[in-house]
């Protein structure tokens, strides 16, 4: 794994994630899993830029934002660094191409059309499918039956479909069953992703078949909003 000079982040900030860091992947082994073998996705939405350095230079290599300004924004300034962006945010269609031009991995794919206009504009790019397990209206991601048809539609349209992935409910009970869920879905799809747990459920997401966690307060602190990107 590629680490950075000290010089490109501040120290404190550095010895801070390092430490978080060793507490997640500690987390990790004691849910059962290898900490080698799940990936970490840094979510650094409302953070600046700084943290995005020091989890650099902590070896982490993929950073995760929810909104495509602050994405935009900070590859600008970071674009030094060997990371790669995943947008974790729901799709807007007026906002696809933004998001295209500067995210690797697009998560949160959850329509037909989403999925049509991506391999329009990006032709193999890599996506996972977001399912709800919730059912609550204002949560992102499509229904089992829709994913399976999803994740069809994408490969005819020769996108690179890496995985599924799930905002579990804070219930663990709940969480526990919508994990397992998923893990048997990416299964019978043929899929080795499952992008599942995030600060609070990781333990239970990696007991039940989670190769990536999306963690941003328990490497970074409580998010403060608003928080300058510089």
């Amino acid at each position: 794994m590629t680490t950075y000079p000290a010089s490109f982040a501040n120290p404190d900030d550095v010895q801070r994630i390092a430490a978080n860091l060793a507490e997640v992947r500690r987390r990790i082994v004691n849910a059962g899993g290898d900490p080698l073998a799940i990936g970490v996705v840094a979510v650094t939405k409302t953070f600046n830029v700084a943290m995005v350095r020091a989890a650099a230079a902590v070896g982490l290599d993929a950073m995760g934002e929810n909104y495509v300004d602050e994405l935009e924004a900070k590859r600008r300034e970071v674009n030094d660094l060997a990371v790669r962006w995943h947008y974790l945010g729901a799709l807007q269609s007026n906002k696809i191409s933004r998001v295209l031009a500067v995210a690797d991995v697009v998560s949160g794919v959850s329509r037909e059309k989403e999925i049509r206009t991506i391999a329009r504009v990006r032709p193999g790019t890599t996506i996972d499918v977001q399912v709800d397990l919730t059912g609550a209206a204002q949560r992102n991601g499509a229904e089992p039956l829709e994913v399976v048809a999803l994740v069809a539609v994408a490969r005819e349209e020769g996108l690179d479909v890496r995985g599924l992935m799930i905002v579990a409910s804070p219930e663990p009970t709940a969480a526990s069953a919508q994990f397992d869920r998923v893990n048997e879905l990416a299964g019978e799809l043929g899929l080795r992703g499952r992008s599942m747990g995030m600060s609070d459920d990781l333990e239970l997401a990696v007991a039940r078949g989670s190769t990536e966690i999306r963690v941003g307060r328990a490497l970074f602190g409580p998010r403060a909003t608003p928080t300058p990107l510089t």
